[in-house]
């Protein structure tokens, strides 16, 4: 497996970006730029391009409602140039809290948006010219369009003409998709004990699909980490993330996390967060989040418990460890961590 990392909303990113190039000397392979409603992930891939030499830069993810299609390929050919060919567009639907509250945009037909992007940013990278056909871009009102526009091919000769694509999915749908057509899966709160229960027969019939010129899907899963003899505390701090997620990140019923907590089979508990998180009263939902959740979506324990968590996301196919580490050192947590992977 790979090592990666995923930086945090907040915070000065110039010193995080500091920080980063102490973690690439460590053996960091990936780091993450998440973007919901705060900065903008692409001008922090791009500060850290300038500040670092050999780890990946990818996004995780940029919403794929926020930018048009061909803007994406865009954006991911310059993140690439900057940082000589180590950019990762990582792409997702968000949720409608964030598309439809932050964006104002509507929130709909995700994984047809989603083939329609890869397909168009593969296209754009090749530099052939684009035809606007299908979901992208939203049609013009009536007498709206100027007649002048034209199909155009990329301006600049992109350093790749395939850069990565990963794709954030959680559904059966969207997960057989990502299986068929992108380089990597990013699984969000990925236990590895339930993910074939839960994922294996969509990732088998994505990949059944799958073009024989594709590598095989990476899949990047991990959680909070921490070594030590007396940490196990620790995991709560990631309670009120969850109970955000499975509570607060879309209404009932149109809730993603919610439902895959409920096939983890905390269906009652996911219940109760919601309804606690809903009702305002988020400190509850946050104490609901089951302990046994918590255990299993993280690597927090004594130097051997952590080792057998690396060892069961391998075994359940994770390729790349994707960590959050918890402490005042996270530059020794990610070397140990690299150690343990050898």
């Amino acid at each position: 497996m790979r090592l990666a990392t995923t930086l945090m909303y907040a915070g000065d990113p110039r010193e995080t970006a500091d920080q980063v190039a102490g973690w690439e000397r460590a053996g960091l392979d990936i780091v993450w730029v998440a973007e919901a409603y705060g900065f903008d992930a692409p001008t922090i891939m791009g500060y850290l391009a300038a500040r670092t030499e050999r780890v990946e830069i990818g996004s995780a993810i940029l919403p794929i409602y926020s930018r048009t299609p061909a803007l994406l390929a865009q954006t991911a050919a310059g993140l690439d140039a900057v940082s000589g060919g180590r950019a990762i567009l990582g792409l997702g639907a968000s949720g409608p809290q964030v598309i439809e509250g932050w964006h104002g945009v509507p929130y709909d037909r995700p994984i047809a948006r989603t083939r329609e992007i890869i397909e168009i940013c593969r296209a754009a990278w090749r530099r052939e010219v684009l035809e606007h056909d299908g979901l992208y871009p939203l049609p013009l009102p009536a007498g709206r369009g100027t007649g002048l526009g034209k199909p155009l091919k990329l301006l600049t000769r992109p350093v790749r003409d395939r850069i990565p694509v990963y794709v954030a999915a959680l559904g059966d749908r969207n997960v057989r998709m990502t299986a068929e057509l992108a380089d990597g899966w990013l699984p969000f709160l990925y236990a590895p004990a339930h993910a074939a229960g839960v994922w294996g027969e969509a990732l088998a019939a994505g990949r059944e699909k799958r073009p024989a010129e594709l590598a095989p899907l990476e899949v990047v899963a991990g959680g909070l980490l921490a070594i030590g003899d007396d940490v196990e505390g620790l995991r709560d701090l990631a309670r009120p993330m969850i109970a955000l997620y499975v509570g607060g990140m879309g209404a009932r019923g149109r809730n993603f996390y919610h439902d895959l907590v409920s096939r983890y089979g905390y269906a009652a508990e996911a219940d109760k967060i919601q309804e606690l998180y809903l009702s305002g009263r988020k400190a509850e939902a946050a104490a609901a989040v089951p302990a046994d959740l918590l255990e299993q979506t993280s690597l927090i324990g004594t130097e051997s418990y952590v080792r057998d968590r690396v060892a069961a996301f391998a075994e359940s196919g994770a390729t790349v460890l994707n960590v959050t580490p918890v402490g005042d050192d996270p530059l020794r947590l990610l070397s140990r961590v690299k150690e343990l992977m050898s």
